[in-house]
């Protein structure tokens, strides 16, 4: 009479240890799957220097982007995310499981680094993209956004607080600061305050090459009595 009972609580451990087998196959096949879907987001970023204040990079960066067609918000903070776009990369079979598409947005800040000098800081926010293709959505390799924003600039030179007439401007040679500028046509490198208060600079070396300054009449150089 022990046999039959036997047999039976074998069988019964038999369907206990396939059924564990079951669930813990489909487990193991669901933990697979949460695996992709759980892809970390990633940023790229890149920076570029305008002759700008903080204000017209801004006006410059916005307009760039309404040529090429994003769509963004001005940030209380004076920055600016663009809406989400679609990556137009084609997925693998491994990646129509995740839930939100491959996609990628920039966020844009604006450091000031002198009276008239902009650092455009462009971050790539992507979410599901591979990392062997996160460089092609950059900004300037996308959209090429700096060199729309500087063609942009040559078209609307920054504004200038300087007067219209009663002065010269000049164009800083390479290497020259307001000292040597102030030197080479007032003939005096202490006129460099007067100057640098004129075109509302902080100190002599803050300037660009090439830049235009803007002297005043009365310190020029005057012409030798004949």
């Amino acid at each position: 009479m022990r046999a039959p009972w036997k047999s039976l609580r074998s069988w019964l451990v038999a369907v206990i240890v396939c059924t564990l087998s079951t669930f813990a196959g489909c487990y193991l096949g669901y933990h697979h799957q949460t695996e992709h879907a759980a892809l970390a987001d990633t940023a790229l970023g890149e920076e570029h220097r305008v002759n700008f204040a903080p204000h017209d990079a801004r006006q410059l960066t916005e307009e760039a982007l309404r040529g090429d067609g994003l769509l963004f918000e001005v940030q209380p903070d004076n920055s600016i995310v663009t809406f989400w776009r679609n990556a137009d990369f084609h997925s693998s079979s491994g990646w129509l499981i995740v839930d939100v598409p491959p996609r990628y947005r920039y966020e844009i800040s604006f450091v000031p680094k002198a009276a008239k000098q902009t650092d455009i800081i462009v971050n790539v926010h992507t979410q599901n993209i591979p990392d062997d293709q996160l460089a092609q959505y950059k900004a300037s390799s996308r959209f090429e956004l700096f060199k729309e924003i500087d063609e942009l600039a040559l078209k609307a030179p920054p504004s200038s607080s300087t007067p219209a007439s009663g002065g010269v401007n000049f164009t800083l040679l390479p290497n020259e600061d307001l000292k040597a500028l102030a030197r080479r046509v007032t003939g005096n490198a202490d006129n460099w305050r007067v100057i640098a208060q004129d075109n509302g600079l902080k100190s002599d070396s803050d300037v660009t090459p090439f830049e235009n300054v803007w002297v005043r009449n009365s310190l020029l150089k005057q012409p030798a009595a004949q």
